[in-house]
């Protein structure tokens, strides 16, 4: 699409050359390319005001503070929350989900008590709920999927129930690109009495997010994927579960008093804040959020939806391409697509893609319980972004029709 082409300027390493080739770059799903805007946006931080937040009087301390608050407020209303400190930053999202993990769920969750998640959740939204149910001698039980892909609603009203104390689940999946109904799964926990989790990592980048309208009770994503620099990620919480959570660290910052034996917290959102925090991140996803919100998400989709679209006949045309999740409604599905080429090794074709300077994800994406209970030890992901073009889609489609040749299967 041409709205793509004009988007490219903006991309530094998309308009240059890596070992001589420019790069069709489909890994969006594990990190975006970052615009000049946010580049210059931490640059400029680090030139002209770098110090450390909250703990001076100077002028330097107080632009950062007003960096850094300026932030929360700002991703406040992007994902529009209540209030501004239900916003707390982190590094990523998974230090988000474990935070809730350790303040929330081992306080809340009992022996007997039921955790429920979806079988295509990344390990971020996995592993720390084993960890929870195994140290608190809870259930862990899984939502799993029907043939499209897609969640059972058979599961979903069965497995939720009145044990459920926690429910987390991902809005869009890392692995085969769906959209999940979170709104109707957040109302479905919160009648059983239960708390429900979102992870937004593969969501908020490409489509607009209300967390008020969700109704969710804690919401997290890493800035990483959305433009951002790495380092920065987000955990939303409403407010009244939030201050009454014990800290997930503690040290300097995050402190009201402290004695010789014992210590009194700061309020929400510093509590959770220990140390000395990522500023220039933070910076860094203002921009984006402008950048992303002067593009619009109705741009952003339309562009994905386009190569998808244009992508997925194609693909379709090739006998020895397996794809996973691809088979729900169209309106249901995000820019990312999962495959296998038959007969050989996920790792081997993104190596001959990558000679062709076409860079895929391969492995199992942090998502192994989906893939074995896909029947895949692994897969390949070729994921979009308002960056890519048609032409990028063409290199894909045309280094594909290489691979078997090139390891001696014939076409």
């Amino acid at each position: 699409m041409a709205e793509a082409q004009d988007f490219l300027k903006d991309f530094p390493l998309l308009n240059g050359e890596i070992d001589g080739k420019h790069i069709a770059y489909l890994d969006n799903g594990a990190t975006t390319q970052k615009p000049h805007q946010m580049i210059q946006a931490i640059c400029g931080y680090y030139g002209g005001c770098n110090a450390n937040p909250h703990r001076g009087a100077y002028a330097l301390s107080v632009k950062a503070t007003d960096i850094y608050e300026s932030a929360r407020k700002r991703t406040a209303q992007f994902i529009k929350a209540k209030r501004q400190e239900e916003i707390i930053f982190t590094k990523n999202a998974t230090e988000a989900l474990n935070l809730v993990a350790y303040s929330y769920g081992l306080a809340n969750v009992g022996a007997g008590d039921e955790i429920v998640i979806s079988i295509s959740e990344h390990h971020s939204n996995l592993v720390p709920w084993q960890f929870v149910a195994k140290a608190k001698g809870a259930i862990l039980k899984y939502i799993y999927l029907e043939e499209d892909g897609n969640l059972s609603q058979e599961d979903i009203e069965t497995k939720i129930t009145e044990r459920t104390k926690i429910v987390a689940v991902t809005q869009v999946s890392n692995v085969l690109g769906l959209k999940n109904d979170v709104k109707s799964i957040v109302k479905k926990a919160h009648s059983v009495g239960a708390v429900c989790i979102v992870d937004g990592s593969q969501s908020v980048a490409h489509m607009a997010v209300d967390v008020q309208d969700l109704d969710c009770d804690f919401f997290a994503f890493s800035g990483h994927k959305m433009l951002s620099p790495m380092g920065i990620g987000v955990l939303y919480g409403k407010y009244e579960i939030l201050d009454k959570m014990d800290p997930f660290l503690r040290g300097g910052d995050m402190i009201e008093y402290v004695q010789e034996q014992e210590s009194t917290w700061a309020e929400v959102p510093s509590k959770f804040e220990a140390g000395t925090q990522n500023v220039g991140g933070a910076a860094g996803l203002t921009a984006a959020i402008d950048y992303l919100e002067n593009i619009t998400f109705d741009r952003i989709e339309a562009i994905e939806k386009d190569l998808v679209d244009y992508a997925l006949p194609q693909l379709r045309e090739l006998p020895y391409i397996e794809l996973y999740g691809c088979d729900s409604t169209r309106d249901n599905k995000t820019g990312i697509i999962a495959f296998n080429i038959k007969d050989v090794h996920p790792h081997d074709v993104a190596t001959i893609l990558d000679n062709d300077g076409v860079a895929v994800r391969t492995g199992h994406h942090c998502a192994q319980p989906l893939h074995r209970f896909l029947g895949q030890n692994a897969s390949c992901r070729a994921s979009f972004y308002l960056y890519n073009t048609r032409e990028d889609i063409d290199r894909w489609i045309a280094a594909l029709k290489k691979v078997r040749g090139v390891l001696g299967y014939g076409a």
